[in-house]
């Protein structure tokens, strides 16, 4: 690709979209990115790993988060004692993707990338959905366990996300005009809703920005 283009992928769980990203980074030849955010993040602040992937994509109800969007925003992180650890999980990673798509194309699952990146002139948002019975399935299938837990646990963690979600970004998680691009995977499936996606970022590779 000519340009680093940033692809964000926010999704419904169950939907698919972690499985859609990789494969959308497969078919471009770049690289995705998921729990390996907090890996980085993990070795950049010197913060447990457990303890990052215990706060991964949780908002606290701290007051403090409008300060983390402004550290975010200028690409520096500002910590101290009385900063929760979501917060400071918000941060680093927040700086973690300015970075990555300053110096490479990528797929970024989740973490409120496109909130982050969305002054970025080659950025694409995504946002992946599924129907309600397929999203079951799938979690059941993956985690072992009847329909109706992975019908709880599918709405536990959507609750879970679109709570991050509208607390770091102040934005409606899910809303058709958040994103570039909503799209049902049941319909195509991951490869041929992954095709969609590619082919709209080499578009946007291609357009020439005003």
């Amino acid at each position: 690709m000519k340009n680093n283009v940033a692809i964000t992928i926010e999704r419904l769980y169950g939907s698919a979209g972690r499985e859609i990203g990789e494969k959308v980074a497969e078919m471009l030849g770049i690289h995705s990115y998921d729990h390996e955010l907090i890996e980085m993040a993990a070795k950049r602040s010197g913060m447990s790993t457990e303890m990052l992937y215990q706060a991964d994509e949780k908002a606290t109800n701290s007051f403090l988060y409008s300060m983390a969007l402004g550290a975010a925003s200028h690409g520096s992180a500002m910590f101290g004692f009385d900063v929760p650890i979501n917060d400071r999980l918000f941060m680093t990673q927040s700086e973690i993707i300015n970075e990555l798509s300053q110096k490479e194309s990528c797929v970024i699952v989740g973490r409120s990338a496109d909130y982050v990146l969305r002054d970025y002139p080659y950025l694409l948002s995504v946002f992946v959905f599924a129907d309600e019975e397929k999203r079951m399935k799938r979690i059941s299938q993956r985690q072992g366990c009847s329909l109706g837990n992975a019908k709880i646990l599918m709405n536990k963690t959507d609750k879970r996300r679109i709570k991050y979600y509208n607390f770091y970004t102040g934005k409606k998680w899910g809303k058709t005009d958040s994103y570039h691009l909503s799209i049902d995977s049941s319909i195509l499936g991951v490869d041929g809703t992954a095709r969609v996606i590619a082919e709209m970022a080499l578009n946007l590779d291609n357009k020439k920005l005003v």
